[in-house]
């Protein structure tokens, strides 16, 4: 399959966290998957320790035990007041418009998560919740996605399940004492590629210069 031939512009601006526009009856080769790795590597690290190890799930079997580890932490998230649903509610119609699309489309993710043909989990060597860690690991994840969407291939950052992290190393064989995962993303080829930038708040409500104006 040839790649899409986006900007850096159209990239940066229309990778989305895709959950219903996902083919999950397509299968994804794993020749694409290892070229999404390929640019993940080249991301930058912390003092160049290059720590990072990614999880690609492709079996069956595993991708269900993961989707059902995911669901039981989002029937957790669903009830508390972090969902996507009661964030931000009430700040003006189309705010509330639009946490609710996302809501849905959480809810979609949550009960088809075992449909996904694969499963990205991008880890880190070493249980290091620092700073460091951070920006070692997730610009990698981030150029995946990137990668990803060049590709035709839709992706969704999410971390629930890392409320049953070492029950997810189980089930994946991770070293839990020694391997720390950041996330979970289902990668499937999208229907459509046609996506947009997403609705953000003006500019001049988000930046201060020198001097904090929030």
């Amino acid at each position: 399959m040839a790649n899409l031939g986006l900007s850096a512009d159209e990239l940066l601006k229309t990778t989305r966290a895709v959950r219903k526009r996902l083919d999950f009856d397509r299968k994804v080769p794993d020749g694409l998957l290892r070229e999404c790795v390929e640019y993940a590597t080249q991301a930058p690290t912390g003092s160049n320790a290059q720590g990072w190890h990614f999880m690609l799930v492709t079996e069956r079997e595993k991708i269900e035990k993961i989707a059902a580890i995911y669901l039981k932490a989002f029937d957790w998230y669903r009830d508390s007041p972090m969902y996507a649903g009661r964030v931000a509610a009430g700040i003006s119609e189309q705010r509330d418009a639009q946490q609710s699309r996302v809501a849905t489309s959480a809810d979609y993710l949550a009960e088809n998560m075992h449909r996904s043909p694969a499963l990205f989990i991008p880890c880190i060597h070493g249980r290091n919740t620092t700073p460091g860690a951070a920006g070692s690991i997730i610009p990698a994840a981030w150029s995946f996605m990137l990668a990803a969407r060049e590709r035709g291939l839709g992706t969704c950052w999410t971390t629930l399940h890392l409320m049953h992290e070492e029950e997810a190393a189980d089930v994946l064989n991770i070293p839990f004492d020694k391997v720390q995962q950041w996330a979970l993303s289902p990668v499937a080829f999208t229907s459509g590629t046609d996506f947009k930038p997403a609705t953000r708040p003006d500019l001049e409500t988000v930046i201060s210069w020198n001097s904090w104006s929030g």
